[in-house]
């Protein structure tokens, strides 16, 4: 169901929210792209330039950004089980 989506979910080292997501999509048996903002410049500095802030965790929908763990957890929820 992915295929109809272009994905990528921005998180951080430690950032309880973005565990949240992970371990939500991980139950779901759902695999998104990730990017570590901790240790990857470049996704960080995406990040920033794209989203306009530097908030994880952070869902790119067909390159536009999705905040808030609940919220990414309610739009896999609805888009992709």
């Amino acid at each position: 169901m992915a295929a109809n989506h272009e994905l990528e979910l921005y998180v951080m080292t430690g950032c309880p929210y973005c565990i949240k997501v992970k371990n939500f999509l991980a139950s779901n048996g759902i695999s998104i792209p990730q990017r570590n903002i901790t240790t990857d410049r470049a996704a960080e500095q995406h990040l920033i330039a794209v989203g306009g802030k530097r908030q994880v965790p952070c869902l790119f929908i067909d390159g536009k950004p999705l905040y808030e763990s609940s919220d990414i957890i309610t739009w896999v929820q609805k888009n992709l089980l």
